[in-house]
């Protein structure tokens, strides 16, 4: 699990911000996933296992989760804190439908925006060929307000979208375009969808979430555009001085799609 223009994701990181993704997550399509009644709940992308953690309480009975996650240790400590759970190491993009074969939901959080348009049609196609559905939260909108404002906002907001965007080793990221996507991807494949927003609210009370997702937001920004570094410097401090003053206000767009069989 990670999240577009996030520090490097680590346990301290994942942790800081478990919090305000609960905050965030749509309960409504969560209430509707429980609906289902899922017996089998795979998570992809688990981190440290925040999604089963907020979304197992709500769920009847107890069903068991396979956790997904290329970082060992991750996964690792993620099934260490979630009943009935085992592990599943390796590259979620080449699930198919015979891997989730006997599953009843698949869940993700902060995954989306760091695939590509075909890994996301491959995830829908397997999840409808499979009959299962799917709950995936927080993926970034690209849209992102900040109190007090400031008149590099704009700049640093494009040079980010732009960055999440970006082709890594052939890979072209959805960065803020995934969730219209998924729930396009969902919808072809036969799949009845619903999105939700689910924007993060950073005030005094995550102070130190706000810093260090600002921070990683403006490294995003200054790797894609290197000429906004020194105005990039300036444009932080002056965020720096709102936190410590406990002005800075900060909110982060994201969406949750849900994909239903039809």
């Amino acid at each position: 699990m990670s999240d577009a223009g996030s520090p490097v994701c680590t346990p301290d990181w994942l942790a800081l911000r478990e919090p305000a993704d609960a905050d965030a997550r749509s309960a409504e399509l969560a209430g509707r996933a429980a609906a289902l009644a899922p017996t089998v709940v795979r998570d992809l992308g688990c981190g440290t296992g925040s999604m089963a953690r907020w979304l197992a309480p709500l769920l009847p009975g107890s069903p068991r989760w396979v956790l997904h996650d290329r970082d060992p240790a991750l996964l690792a400590r993620a099934v260490a804190d979630t009943p009935s759970a085992e592990g599943a190491a390796g590259d979620l993009t080449t699930l198919r439908a015979a891997d989730l074969a006997g599953t009843s939901l698949v869940t993700a959080s902060a995954l989306l925006d760091l695939l590509t348009a075909d890994e996301v049609d491959a995830l829908a196609a397997a999840c409808a060929g499979a009959g299962c559905a799917a709950l995936l939260a927080l993926s970034v909108t690209g849209e992102v307000g900040i109190v007090p404002p400031d008149p590099l906002d704009a700049v640093v907001a494009a040079a980010f979208d732009a960055h999440q965007r970006r082709t890594v080793d052939g890979r072209t990221l959805l960065g803020p375009d995934a969730g219209p996507v998924a729930a396009a991807a969902f919808a072809r494949h036969g799949m009845t969808v619903q999105t939700r927003p689910s924007p993060w609210r950073l005030g005094a009370d995550r102070a130190e979430l706000a810093e260090e997702w600002l921070r990683g937001w403006i490294a995003a920004a200054v790797e894609q555009r290197p000429d906004l570094g020194r105005e990039a410097g300036r444009y932080l401090r002056r965020r720096l001085v709102a936190r410590a003053a406990g002005v800075l206000r900060v909110t982060v767009g994201h969406v949750d799609v849900l994909a239903v069989p039809s």
